[in-house]
């Protein structure tokens, strides 16, 4: 049998071309006895060629439009900022990362003085710190009446209770003149009440000492405080009846001035007040604070924006600075001519 010589030829044997073209593999065609050689590598700074797009599937796109579509949600409330190049997206500042959050992670913004910024985007801005509970308590007196036909009000029981309306204190005062008109009717006080009742100067000085560095929350407080003939600082006082959030909220005329039964009822869905054995300062106390708790933020946060800026520190005067008694001048004469 004789074969060819060129089918053994070195190309022939690494590529096993046959001579008769169109056999298939086992009839006279040989198969190939090497792989094919790989391509030469494209030079540093070439471009690969691009190959046949690659189809995706449909888990991917669906995947990949969900995320697309979170992604313009995000952009829109202002928790994700927009990649460069696109229309509102804006160059970070120098200093700061560059890198792309990582996915699945929404980066969180920073946020200035304590403010916040809800999911929805609604600005809590300028949403303050709040104290804590113990700084905050309610305040109610119930006074009677004194003097010429009983028209001068005096303290007759005072009552004061925590953030979460637990009673702090609630005692019986003796007016300082005899009374003339109990005011029963509102204040629900009587005779039998202010036998063993303490006298206004002991009990005021254990409530001055209660409200001390205290936001102190009442209704029409500016009569309590004249009861207690004591003043409050204006920027820890919260009174209810000049606060246009809770008319807002109970639907009244944002610049009446509500009683405190009408908001009570309106907003929280309770009766006080009733009957004819007058008022309960305990009640009429919680009831203040409970008003309060419900627009607290919001209420807080128009304070902060509404008070003015503390002024600049005044500077430092040098000749009360005790560093410069250190200087030899205040030092005795013979000890600074010893030393030289």
């Amino acid at each position: 049998m004789s074969y060819s010589w060129d089918i053994l030829q070195p190309e022939h044997l690494m590529y096993g071309t046959p001579r008769s073209q169109g056999m298939p593999p086992g009839k006279g065609q040989m198969a190939p006895l090497l792989p094919p050689r790989a391509p030469p590598p494209a030079p540093k700074g070439a471009q690969a060629p691009p190959g046949p797009p690659q189809p995706r599937s449909k888990k991917q796109s669906r995947r990949h439009q969900r995320f697309l579509e979170r992604r313009a949600l995000l952009e829109q409330r202002g928790v994700l900022r927009p990649p460069r190049g696109q229309p509102g997206s804006q160059d970070p500042p120098e200093g700061l990362s560059k890198a792309p959050p990582r996915c699945g992670k929404v980066p969180k913004s920073p946020i200035p003085n304590g403010t916040a910024k809800d999911v929805s985007g609604a600005d809590t801005a300028a949403r303050v710190p709040l104290l804590r509970p113990t700084k905050y308590v309610a305040i109610d007196c119930e006074m009677v009446g004194t003097g010429p036909r009983g028209r001068q009000s005096e303290l007759a029981r005072c009552s004061v209770v925590g953030y979460h309306g637990d009673v702090i204190y609630d005692k019986y005062v003796r007016p300082q003149l005899p009374v003339v008109d109990y005011r029963t009717r509102w204040s629900g006080v009587t005779q039998r009440h202010l036998r063993n009742a303490i006298p206004f100067r002991v009990a005021q000085a254990e409530i001055l000492k209660i409200l001390k560095d205290k936001i102190v929350v009442g209704h029409a407080i500016h009569n309590d405080f004249q009861a207690l003939k004591y003043f409050h600082p204006k920027d820890r006082t919260r009174d209810t009846s000049q606060i246009p959030l809770l008319n807002r909220k109970a639907g009244l005329p944002l610049r009446a001035s509500a009683s405190l039964k009408s908001l009570a009822e309106h907003l929280l869905h309770k009766k006080i007040q009733v009957g004819c054995r007058g008022h309960s300062s305990v009640e009429d106390a919680q009831t203040a604070m409970e008003l309060y708790r419900l627009v607290e933020v919001q209420w807080e946060t128009e304070l902060a924006r509404s008070q003015p800026p503390r002024p600049p520190s005044p500077p430092a005067d040098p000749s009360t600075d005790s560093d410069q008694y250190l200087d030899d001048q205040y030092w005795p004469t013979d000890l600074t001519t010893g030393s030289l």
